[in-house]
């Protein structure tokens, strides 16, 4: 079923300001990064410092639900075509020269883009169809296991660096 001309413009507008989607192939579901571009969402990732895109195989569908940006809540939800793109097409160029300028902290700068052509995959998923209704209850899963981590040992002198030292009045 194709998505009527509302239901395309609010899946373009929803998309387009939302910093992340949640996109589930035939793997688990991920907040996944995207540029939106000619009417399709494009993605870059399954290589070495970029995002994983498991389940998202070339000529399979995949489920898309977007967030607000501003609230955090579901605002859409849609079923989409998947497109793998052939390194060095036409298709390809014209996605890596969105994709480059939103990819933020790359470690390798310019030479992005043939890391990209060498090790990654760029896709594409095309709308097909847009949910009547959104899911009721929480899509809440358990993260997926990975060495990342944000915490180590705590400083020993932590506490005197949030509380500070009281400081003493002046005696006049």
């Amino acid at each position: 079923m194709t998505p009527t001309l509302r239901e395309q413009a609010l899946v373009e507008e929803a998309t387009k300001k939302s910093g992340l989607i949640w996109v589930r192939g035939t793997g688990p579901t991920r907040a996944l990064w995207h540029v939106w571009h000619e009417g399709a969402v494009l993605l870059v990732g399954d290589g070495p410092g970029e995002q994983p895109l498991p389940g998202l195989t070339d000529g399979s569908e995949a489920d898309v639900t977007v967030r607000s940006k501003d609230k955090g809540g579901r605002l859409v939800s849609w079923t989409a075509a998947v497109t793998e793109l052939a390194p060095d097409s036409e298709e390809w160029w014209a996605a890596v020269a969105e994709l480059k300028g939103k990819r933020l902290n790359a470690p390798d700068g310019e030479a992005m883009v043939a890391r990209w052509g060498r090790e990654c995959r760029v896709v594409r998923l095309t709308p097909r169809a847009v949910g009547a209704e959104l899911p009721s209850g929480s899509l809440a899963a358990v993260p997926p296991v990975t060495s990342a981590t944000t915490r180590g040992e705590v400083p020993a002198a932590l506490h005197r660096l949030l509380l500070g030292r009281k400081r003493r009045g002046r005696r006049g």
